[in-house]
């Protein structure tokens, strides 16, 4: 007999779910719970190599308000029906919105989308799940409140509260998200609501300037975890500097990314240039300025090195393309602009490249909106490369050192190409640490081209764990695999953790490896 659903939890019979869909809709309303083919596909869209059908659900839920998140908990709880949480955007590149495990419900909290409060003079802002960042920005801008946003590309349909609870990154000085993340409400499994840092206190008024609180952090549980589910976090934003200058400088070799990052790192560590620095590889600006590969070859495999000279060329980029910004006043930006061309003068090599150069050419022009807090959807144009629509972000860790990043593209390169596929990554330079980004584009169409994309992601997993380096974030069909990365004991902690707060296990089974 063919079910009315596209699938159903694990182990639940139809009738058991039937009744408790017959509660959702009595406590949300019939228009906030979607069961039917056409409304819930859209959800089950992936971009990784594996089948569709592994991670389709059972049904999509909305709220709008934390009285109706509590309410779907508790129906969760009584039906043992497991729920995938979701805010807005669509997390591309690490598994977009489907959920890990095949028939768990989709709770949409985009409705809930209120800017909740924004505070000029001590520059914070308390908001809800559903608020994109071009809502945040746009209602800045609307009421002439001079702070800038820091968010992740492609930015406008992304949320500053997802993406920093998968611990994203973006582009001015505030630019590592969760450590301007202050206070969040979190509705726990049992339907509890929680106030981390200063919120659980009567007649607070501290709860987005204090991190901290009293006694053990929380916050940083909820982050990549499936603990509970944030109904609101604070922020703190920067104010707008009287002078913004952002720079690029272009590398013409492959090989120069060692000496790259040792002229960066002291530059970056001693805050002359404050905001993450990112050094883009050659494919990473080509794709985002619209080149598709199909324009210069469509032989299989990587695409030889003549070729990407070429584009190189006629693109007029870089091997390597740096982007930086300096902020502050006209003084401090005319010293700290001597800092780093000096130290470029004594590296002796790179072209330098004003914004009063570049003007509105691309890729130049979004990266510059990335660093001075306007959103743009720019970085999309990534999945143009090769098309078909697959996109999976390998994104390992390692130190600010030369050598260290020389390594892990070496090694990305060649995996990369082993399997038929091409090097687009970038490196983010955080104050100690860098963020490599490698995006593994390929024809989801293919079956054969998705098969060796999922042999490919496996063996850069394997290759580089060997090598003592480990991914940040990772998408939903490989959560399991990283998680075991870190080792036995972190993870027995975290399932101690989530057997004592969500004994029944509803929420979110199996994000980021943590189950009961």
């Amino acid at each position: 007999m063919t079910s009315k659903y596209m699938a159903l939890p694990e182990g639940m019979s139809e009738n058991t779910f039937d009744a408790a869909i017959a509660k959702f809709k009595a406590t949300l309303g019939e228009d906030n719970v979607m069961i039917q083919e056409d409304l819930v596909r859209p959800y089950s869209k992936i971009m990784m190599a594996v089948p569709t059908e592994e991670h389709v659900p059972s049904a999509v839920v909305t709220a709008t308000t934390v009285e109706q998140v509590q309410q779907v908990v508790k129906i969760c709880n009584e039906f043992k029906v497991p729920v995938w949480t979701i805010s807005t955007g669509r997390n591309f590149g690490y598994g977009s919105a489907a959920p890990v495990q095949r028939g768990q419900i989709i709770l949409d909290l985009r409705k809930m989308n209120k800017i909740l409060h924004i505070d000029p003079e001590l520059c914070t802002a308390l908001v809800e799940p559903g608020v994109t960042y071009q809502q945040l920005y746009d209602y800045l801008q609307d009421n002439n409140i001079p702070l800038m946003l820091s968010f992740s590309a492609p930015s406008a349909i992304a949320g500053p509260l997802g993406n920093t609870m998968d611990r994203g990154v973006g582009y001015t000085p505030y630019g590592e998200h969760f450590m301007m993340q202050c206070g969040m409400e979190v509705v726990m499994a049992n339907g509890d609501v929680l106030r981390t840092g200063m919120g659980g206190v009567k007649g607070e008024n501290s709860w987005q300037v204090f991190k901290w609180g009293y006694g053990p952090t929380l916050d940083g549980m909820f982050t990549q975890s499936n603990y509970g589910i944030c109904t609101k976090m604070g922020f703190w934003l920067m104010p707008k500097p009287p002078v913004f200058k952002p720079f690029e400088i272009q590398f013409d070799e492959d090989s120069d990314i060692n000496e790259i990052v040792e002229f960066i790192r002291p530059l970056r560590i001693a805050q002359i240039i404050p905001n993450s620095v990112v050094i883009a590889g050659l494919l990473w600006e080509a794709s985002t300025c619209n080149t598709r590969r199909s324009d210069y070859t469509t032989e299989p495999g990587a695409t030889p090195e003549a070729i990407l000279k070429q584009i190189q060329k006629d693109k007029h980029l870089g091997a390597w393309n740096v982007y930086a910004a300096l902020y502050g006043t006209q003084e401090q930006v005319d010293v700290n602009w001597k800092i780093v061309t000096d130290a470029l003068k004594k590296l002796g090599k790179g072209r330098l490249i004003t914004q009063e150069e570049a003007g509105d050419t691309q890729p130049f022009k979004y990266r510059a909106q990335l660093m001075s807090s306007v959103p743009n959807l720019q970085e999309f144009g990534l999945y143009n490369w090769r098309g078909g629509g697959g996109s999976m972000w390998f994104a390992p860790v390692s130190q600010a050192r030369g050598s260290e990043c020389d390594k892990q593209k070496t090694l990305a390169k060649d995996i990369l190409n082993k399997y038929g596929f091409d090097y687009v990554g970038e490196f983010i330079v955080g104050w100690r640490d860098m963020h490599h980004v490698i995006d593994v584009l390929y024809d989801r169409s293919n079956e054969e081209e998705t098969k060796r994309a999922n042999a490919c992601f496996n063996e850069l997993l394997d290759v580089f764990e060997e090598h003592g380096y480990a991914v940040y974030r990772v998408n939903t069909a490989f959560q399991e695999r990283v998680a075991q990365s870190y080792g036995p004991v972190k993870r027995e902690v975290e399932r101690k953790i989530k057997r004592a707060l969500d004994p029944n296990g509803i929420l979110a089974p199996g994000k980021c490896g943590i189950d009961i």
